[in-house]
């Protein structure tokens, strides 16, 4: 269990910040990017579930939040190689985690019309929210898949990633009476 006792430390006053392994890196490096989008993500996750009420999906959000600081916690360490060497196991996400999305992906889908168009982003208050989820878990995906271009990333870390943002869409899909309320993209229509 984590225990802070002082919020500030002032050791990150240089533009620096210490990874789970203890190694210094700059703020603006991909890795510390790639974790803090999932921490945005995280963050617009709490805002949607304001609008989730006790629903299913709120529910559901919950674990994800809670996976989201899974999935930071394996970003922020790098170099898997080393975990055995480690003074404590680290946490690393899991296909489980992966395949929980895809069954709740799955049975989500099930009483949703196939799409015949695109969908803007919108509809119920709960919708918009989803999508906004969805949108900045692709940034967090587009950015941890970078990194995996340069170090060693868990596979399932951008998986999950993956799966997420089709958890999102079809999730705000759900939201919108399950895909009746949907708003449609009208190509060309202001022309």
């Amino acid at each position: 269990m984590v225990t802070l006792s002082k919020i500030y430390t002032k050791t990150g006053d240089s533009g620096e910040t210490s990874l789970g392994d203890g190694n210094r890196v700059p703020k603006h490096s991909l890795r510390v990017s790639a974790y803090g989008t999932v921490d945005e993500t995280n963050a617009t996750v709490g805002l949607a579930k304001l609008y989730a009420d006790r629903t299913l999906i709120s529910t559901q959000l919950s674990v994800i939040q809670n996976d989201l600081f899974d999935l930071g916690a394996d970003l922020c360490r790098p170099d898997q190689e080393k975990d055995s060497e480690a003074q404590y196991q680290p946490l690393r996400m899991t296909g489980n985690q992966v395949k929980r999305l895809e069954t709740e992906i799955d049975l989500m889908n099930k009483n949703i019309e196939p799409l015949r168009s695109f969908i803007l982003p919108g509809g119920s208050k709960l919708a918009a929210h989803l999508h906004l989820c969805r949108t900045v878990s692709r940034r967090a995906e587009r950015l941890t898949v970078e990194l995996s271009n340069n170090e060693t990333v868990n596979a399932h870390s951008i998986q999950y990633l993956n799966r997420l943002s089709d958890w999102f869409f079809v999730a705000s899909r759900v939201a919108n009476s399950n895909g009746k309320d949907d708003i449609l993209w009208v190509p060309g229509a202001n022309r």
